[in-house]
């Protein structure tokens, strides 16, 4: 009796094992099918993912909607570049732990007063165009920083962005392209130019906007009034002479390396002129007509306001500063002296700004 107890026992738990076998293979299998088909994903989309999606959105209504200023007196004063850290608001927005910093595959190097701000802001409406709004100063002051240092400044990028910054002191600086081309011999170059009297005249208003102890244009224009001699030591006319450091730049990098953008067209066609950047930067031409309007109150273009913004917006208050009176024959004598300068520049670009 003993005996047939037990082994009614051991027969009975050998049953449940079977049991519990098979529905826990039932229980295995149904969740492998169903992990299959996609319908267990207990795990939420990654962000990248997310974001990615997101971004195909907003890229979209980049297309229709400008954002960010955009007025045309010249660049930005380098203080207030060097002060305020970029803002992205109106960019392509990425999760800050997804893409990768890369050394900047163009750069706008010039001119200090031509509209290099402008041109930037402009840019930034694109969806492919990631870049460091204050001034990095890196090929002119920081260069002993390092070049990780100065990747570690430039925003991240995904894969078909363009990552970019702008120091219109790179144009004049005689180191610079050398140190360029050591970091990217292919990196594409931007120079905005501008009437270098007009230009002289509105670098000297921003000089004079701080130090309003600064003496007359004309005495700093001229190292002698009497015989008319040209002072170019002084910075506000030195930079105009746009040949003299083409030629530094030409040793270094090919003429098809550079664009040459007019900061005059820059303020009558902006949507022409952005143009003809994207298409040298290899961008698909977003940035279009349909993204300017004319501020009659600044003379400048502006960026269309972007959605859910109250009202059109254009640079800061520090442009379109009325410039003083200048006498006349100072600013003819000035425009002789740059002539000869002007013509050689048209030669060596293939282009004719009409400085005239």
């Amino acid at each position: 009796m003993g005996c047939w107890t037990t082994g009614f026992s051991f027969g009975h738990l050998r049953a449940q094992s079977r049991v519990s076998v098979f529905l826990t293979m039932i229980l295995l299998f149904t969740y492998v099918f169903y992990c299959l088909t996609g319908c267990c994903d207990l795990t939420p989309s990654p962000l990248y993912e997310r974001q990615t999606f997101r971004n195909k959105l907003s890229s979209e209504e980049l297309r229709g909607n400008a954002s960010r200023q955009g007025s045309l007196d010249g660049a930005a004063e380098e203080e207030e570049d060097t002060k305020h850290a970029p803002s992205d608001s109106f960019n392509l927005s990425v999760a800050n732990s997804f893409g990768s910093k890369e050394f900047p595959q163009a750069i706008i190097i010039g001119v200090k007063k031509g509209g290099t701000r402008a041109l930037l802001e402009f840019l930034r409406v694109h969806p492919d165009v990631r870049a460091v709004g204050a001034e990095p100063h890196f090929f002119d002051r920081f260069y002993d920083k390092g070049l990780e240092w100065y990747r570690n400044l430039m925003p991240r990028t995904l894969e078909g962005q363009i990552t970019m910054e702008k120091t219109p002191s790179y144009f004049v600086t005689r180191e610079a392209p050398a140190r360029v081309f050591a970091m990217n011999r292919h990196t594409k170059l931007i120079v905005v130019v501008r009437d270098p009297v007009t230009r002289a005249v509105s670098d000297y208003t921003q000089t004079l906007s701080k130090n309003p102890g600064l003496p007359s244009f004309q005495n700093l224009v001229f190292k002698n009034s009497t015989t008319g001699l040209i002072d170019t030591s002084w910075s506000a006319v030195r930079i105009g002479i746009y040949a003299k450091h083409l030629e530094n730049w030409l040793r270094y990098f090919p003429l098809s390396r550079l664009l040459f953008v007019s900061g005059e067209r820059l303020v009558t066609d902006p949507a022409g002129e952005m143009g003809r950047v994207q298409d040298f930067l290899g961008l698909k031409r977003v940035v279009t007509n349909k993204h300017f309007y004319f501020n009659q109150t600044k003379g400048f273009p502006c960026l269309k306001k972007p959605e859910g913004s109250s009202r059109p917006r254009c640079l800061g208050k520090s442009k379109g500063r009325a410039h003083p009176q200048i006498p006349s024959e100072v600013l003819l004598r000035l425009r002789d002296f740059y002539r000869p300068f002007n013509l050689k520049f048209y030669q060596m670009t293939g282009q004719d700004f009409g400085w005239e």
